[in-house]
């Protein structure tokens, strides 16, 4: 992002990212717990977000992320308290619709895991260590992934534990569960539930963010 704020704490209109994350989830019933993973210098910055939105039934908790996405989620999970489905959400995709949220934990709660995702609209080439062409998969058979992803607690556990014994390195959490060979489900999201990571994803999330509030 070329700037010295890291993302989540950046400014969209009049909150941050991270805040407006969170905000997405307020209104899903039976949520017990907010929990995360960030870097060691922001975690008071990121405790003040919890207590300043967060209503008084919903636990929220801060704690030290590990040296990359996977080890940060491996971090939170091991605090999560006694419930049925974890949902695991990038702290910068601010638009996610509650409605695409309540849709992915259905899923999962029927399958035991479920991601939010879009069919992918342009023609995916996989190329070898010489960036030269070696396949063109179907694009009709392609998504592309996006958060929150929704597990069963238990299973996602077992994920964990598999891609430690097994030394994984994945992107995302739907990949460990995969490896395991269980079925995960996906579930159609909204194009605006984009992901800012680069200034350009910045200015677009400035035009969503001015079209909801019109």
């Amino acid at each position: 992002m070329r700037k010295k704020v890291p993302k989540p704490y950046l400014k969209l209109g009049d909150y941050t990212i991270l805040e407006r994350t969170l905000r997405a989830f307020l209104s899903l019933s039976g949520m017990a717990q907010v929990v995360v993973a960030t870097s060691k210098d922001r975690m008071d910055e990121a405790r003040g977000i919890l207590s300043a939105i967060l209503p008084e039934d919903i636990n929220g908790l801060v704690v030290a992320g590990g040296r990359d996405r996977q080890h940060s989620i491996r971090q939170a999970l091991q605090h999560v308290a006694e419930i049925d489905l974890v949902l695991v959400q990038d702290a910068v995709r601010p638009f996610v619709d509650a409605q695409d949220i309540k849709a992915c934990c259905s899923a999962a709660a029927n399958m035991g895991a479920a991601v939010l995702g879009v069919p992918v609209k342009d023609t995916i080439k996989q190329v070898d260590d010489r960036r030269q062409i070696c396949e063109t998969p179907d694009r009709n058979m392609l998504w592309k992934a996006q958060t929150p992803q929704v597990f069963r607690k238990s299973l996602l556990l077992k994920a964990y534990d598999y891609a430690q014994k097994e030394e994984l390195t994945v992107t995302d959490d739907a990949s460990i569960v995969e490896a395991m060979g269980q079925p995960v489900k996906i579930v159609e999201g909204g194009r605006e539930n984009i992901k800012i990571t680069y200034p350009l994803d910045l200015e677009l999330a400035r035009i969503i963010l001015n079209k909801i509030e019109q």
